[in-house]
Protein backbone atom coordinates (compact mmCIF):
# COMPACT_ATOMS: atom_id res chain seq x y z
CA UNK A 1 0.00 0.00 0.00
CA UNK A 2 0.87 3.42 -0.78
CA UNK A 3 -0.14 6.41 0.57
CA UNK A 4 -0.88 9.03 -1.97
CA UNK A 5 -0.12 12.91 -1.05
CA UNK A 6 -3.92 12.96 -0.01
CA UNK A 7 -3.08 10.92 2.62
CA UNK A 8 0.16 12.58 4.15
CA UNK A 9 -0.92 16.30 3.21
CA UNK A 10 -4.17 15.56 4.73
CA UNK A 11 -2.54 14.43 7.93
CA UNK A 12 -0.12 17.45 8.07
CA UNK A 13 -2.98 19.79 7.46
CA UNK A 14 -4.58 17.81 11.21
CA UNK A 15 -1.57 18.09 12.95
CA UNK A 16 -0.90 21.79 11.90
CA UNK A 17 -4.92 22.05 13.26
CA UNK A 18 -3.63 20.31 16.34
CA UNK A 19 -0.79 22.40 16.83
CA UNK A 20 -2.69 25.28 16.66
CA UNK A 21 -5.70 24.22 18.91
CA UNK A 22 -4.21 25.73 21.65
CA UNK A 23 -4.71 29.75 20.60
CA UNK A 24 -8.48 28.97 20.42
CA UNK A 25 -8.90 30.49 17.21
CA UNK A 26 -9.90 28.78 13.84
CA UNK A 27 -7.20 28.34 11.24
CA UNK A 28 -7.70 29.60 7.60
CA UNK A 29 -6.60 27.65 4.85
CA UNK A 30 -4.07 30.11 3.49
CA UNK A 31 -2.19 30.09 6.89
CA UNK A 32 -2.16 26.63 7.08
CA UNK A 33 -1.36 26.50 3.23
CA UNK A 34 1.50 28.86 3.73
CA UNK A 35 3.15 26.65 6.96
CA UNK A 36 2.83 23.21 5.27
CA UNK A 37 3.62 24.17 1.85
CA UNK A 38 0.47 23.01 -0.23
CA UNK A 39 -1.61 24.21 -2.78
CA UNK A 40 -4.91 25.98 -1.32
CA UNK A 41 -6.90 24.76 -3.75
CA UNK A 42 -5.36 20.97 -3.16
CA UNK A 43 -6.20 21.76 0.84
CA UNK A 44 -9.72 22.76 0.07
CA UNK A 45 -10.08 19.43 -1.54
CA UNK A 46 -8.75 17.72 1.77
CA UNK A 47 -10.43 20.03 4.24
CA UNK A 48 -13.64 18.69 2.36
CA UNK A 49 -13.05 15.69 2.29
CA UNK A 50 -12.04 15.85 6.30
CA UNK A 51 -14.44 18.11 7.20
CA UNK A 52 -17.35 15.27 5.30
CA UNK A 53 -15.74 12.60 7.79
CA UNK A 54 -16.51 15.01 10.61
CA UNK A 55 -12.87 15.46 11.46
CA UNK A 56 -12.92 19.34 11.42
CA UNK A 57 -15.51 22.03 11.64
CA UNK A 58 -15.68 25.33 9.87
CA UNK A 59 -15.95 28.40 12.10
CA UNK A 60 -17.21 31.28 10.01
CA UNK A 61 -17.36 34.94 10.63
CA UNK A 62 -14.06 37.59 10.28
CA UNK A 63 -11.76 35.38 12.08
CA UNK A 64 -13.11 32.31 10.47
CA UNK A 65 -11.52 29.23 9.24
CA UNK A 66 -11.47 25.65 10.80
CA UNK A 67 -10.94 23.89 13.90
CA UNK A 68 -10.72 20.62 15.02
CA UNK A 69 -14.64 19.32 15.36
CA UNK A 70 -13.19 16.40 18.29
CA UNK A 71 -10.62 16.51 20.62
CA UNK A 72 -7.25 15.15 19.92
CA UNK A 73 -7.16 12.27 21.44
CA UNK A 74 -9.86 10.86 19.29
CA UNK A 75 -8.69 11.07 16.40
CA UNK A 76 -6.36 8.75 15.15
CA UNK A 77 -4.17 8.72 11.69
CA UNK A 78 -6.30 5.95 10.26
CA UNK A 79 -9.30 8.43 10.82
CA UNK A 80 -7.86 10.65 8.59
CA UNK A 81 -6.54 7.99 6.11
CA UNK A 82 -9.40 6.99 5.69
CA UNK A 83 -11.05 10.34 5.28
CA UNK A 84 -8.60 11.32 2.49
CA UNK A 85 -7.63 8.39 0.67
CA UNK A 86 -10.97 7.28 0.76
CA UNK A 87 -10.05 3.52 2.85
CA UNK A 88 -7.00 1.85 3.74
CA UNK A 89 -7.50 -1.47 2.43
CA UNK A 90 -3.95 -2.95 0.48
CA UNK A 91 -6.12 -4.59 -1.37
CA UNK A 92 -9.97 -4.46 -2.79
CA UNK A 93 -10.51 -8.05 -1.77
CA UNK A 94 -10.14 -7.82 1.88
CA UNK A 95 -13.50 -6.31 2.26
CA UNK A 96 -14.76 -9.41 1.49
CA UNK A 97 -16.89 -8.24 -1.22
CA UNK A 98 -18.07 -10.07 -4.41
CA UNK A 99 -18.19 -6.94 -6.53
CA UNK A 100 -14.31 -6.44 -5.70
CA UNK A 101 -13.26 -9.56 -6.99
CA UNK A 102 -15.20 -12.91 -8.04
CA UNK A 103 -12.66 -15.34 -5.98
CA UNK A 104 -12.84 -13.09 -3.06
CA UNK A 105 -14.79 -15.54 -1.18
CA UNK A 106 -12.74 -18.30 -1.67
CA UNK A 107 -8.89 -17.06 -2.10
CA UNK A 108 -6.67 -18.33 0.46
CA UNK A 109 -4.49 -15.48 -0.44
CA UNK A 110 -7.30 -13.85 1.00
CA UNK A 111 -5.63 -14.32 4.52
CA UNK A 112 -2.26 -12.89 4.11
CA UNK A 113 -3.70 -9.53 2.62
CA UNK A 114 -6.52 -9.50 5.25
CA UNK A 115 -3.49 -9.83 7.95
CA UNK A 116 -1.32 -7.14 6.34
CA UNK A 117 -4.41 -4.99 5.84
CA UNK A 118 -5.42 -5.44 9.91
CA UNK A 119 -1.77 -4.94 10.54
CA UNK A 120 -1.70 -1.53 8.94
CA UNK A 121 -4.75 -0.52 10.34
CA UNK A 122 -3.88 -1.70 13.74
CA UNK A 123 -0.99 0.63 13.75
CA UNK A 124 -2.72 3.77 12.40
CA UNK A 125 -5.71 3.22 14.63
CA UNK A 126 -3.52 3.43 17.39
CA UNK A 127 -1.63 6.22 16.80
CA UNK A 128 -3.59 9.04 17.79
CA UNK A 129 -3.47 13.25 16.46
CA UNK A 130 -2.34 13.91 20.23
CA UNK A 131 0.37 11.81 20.03
CA UNK A 132 1.74 13.33 17.18
CA UNK A 133 1.38 17.07 18.69
CA UNK A 134 3.11 15.76 21.83
CA UNK A 135 5.64 14.21 19.47
CA UNK A 136 6.08 17.38 17.45
CA UNK A 137 6.62 19.47 21.40
CA UNK A 138 9.14 16.78 22.36
CA UNK A 139 11.21 17.69 19.02
CA UNK A 140 10.54 21.21 19.52
CA UNK A 141 9.39 21.85 16.13
CA UNK A 142 7.54 24.59 14.77
CA UNK A 143 4.80 23.23 12.57
CA UNK A 144 5.89 25.09 9.44
CA UNK A 145 9.53 24.47 9.39
CA UNK A 146 10.80 21.20 10.72
CA UNK A 147 14.52 22.77 11.01
CA UNK A 148 14.01 24.18 14.42
CA UNK A 149 13.54 20.27 15.42
CA UNK A 150 16.23 19.91 19.10
CA UNK A 151 16.48 16.36 17.95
Amino acid sequence: MKISTKGRYGLRAMLDLAVNERTGEAVSVQSISKRQNISESYLETLISSLKKAGLIKSVRGQNGGYRLAKAAEAISVGDVLRACEGGIEVVSCVTQDEKACEHSKKCVTGIVWKSVNDAIEGCVDSISLQKLVDENDAMECSPEDNKNCKN
